[in-house]
């Protein structure tokens, strides 16, 4: 694993935005827009979440492995790589990447638990192998994935924001950004340092100073702020229902 991300593969697959917000011509032919590529990207996301909980694995690998699947989307279509499978690879992927070594069966078997009566979510073994072969050639083996967790707490005590509220508000914070594409974008720091910035706000804490020794682009803290916010503000209660909708125009599983 790479110790500094400045020399890593993470950072020189850093992406602009518009590159990372593009549905691929083969989608776009099922009728997906960017709406939908966006809602079945953070359902997969969940759906990891979901997985790692019951097969008991850290919260750095679901965040690998979303990393993964969002790596893979910039590349691949939904209508080659089929997110329900994909989403489950990645995490299999991302455990043995980070060291926490998990089994297919186990994952295989809770698939099935959390959606029994969705044969699309009906994938063996078999299948979880294979995939996991196209997603280290979409990828180019490049596995190394820094995260915004591993600078937080430090940089959370040096703030002046060490109390458990804050550490609870900024890790959930930046457990959300990943049902966005930031770290496809951000360097993980920089996600971090929002994440800060947001919180002190909401906890009415002046930082100005703090941040004004950091020496970094406040324009650039505060833009990864309003996309964390606006991501917040755009979240809509017929959520589950709309992903639905875009799951099914992806090809049916055989």
């Amino acid at each position: 694993m790479a110790a500094n991300f400045w020399t890593s593969s993470h950072y020189k697959l850093l992406m602009d935005p518009e590159k990372v917000d593009m549905v691929q011509p083969l989608d776009r032919e099922r009728g997906i827009t960017l709406e939908d590529f966006k809602l079945i990207k953070m359902s997969m996301a969940n759906y990891m979440g979901k997985l790692a909980h019951q097969v008991k694995v850290r919260q750095r690998v679901v965040a690998t492995a979303i990393t993964y699947m969002r790596r893979v989307y910039t590349r691949k279509s939904m209508t080659e790589y089929d997110p329900r499978l994909v989403a489950p690879t990645c995490l299999y992927l991302a455990a043995k990447a980070e060291e926490s070594t998990v089994q297919t069966r186990p994952i295989v078997f809770y698939m099935r638990k959390l959606y029994t009566d969705d044969k699309q979510h009906r994938y063996e073994t078999k299948d979880i192998l294979e995939m996991e072969m196209k997603i280290l050639e979409a990828l180019d083996c490049y596995l190394v994935v820094f995260h915004p967790y591993r600078s937080l707490m430090q940089l959370l005590q040096d703030a002046g924001l060490g109390d458990r509220e804050s550490i609870h508000i900024t890790w959930g914070l930046v457990n959300d950004t990943y049902k966005m594409d930031l770290i496809l974008v951000h360097p993980p720091h920089l996600i971090a340092l929002a994440c800060i910035h947001i919180a002190s706000v909401y906890k009415d804490k002046d930082t100005v100073a703090w941040f004004e020794e950091l020496q970094v682009d406040m324009n650039v803290v505060k833009n990864i702020s309003m996309e964390i916010l606006d991501f917040y503000d755009s979240l809509e209660t017929n959520i589950d229902e709309k992903t639905s909708m875009a799951l099914m125009k992806l090809p049916a599983k055989q």
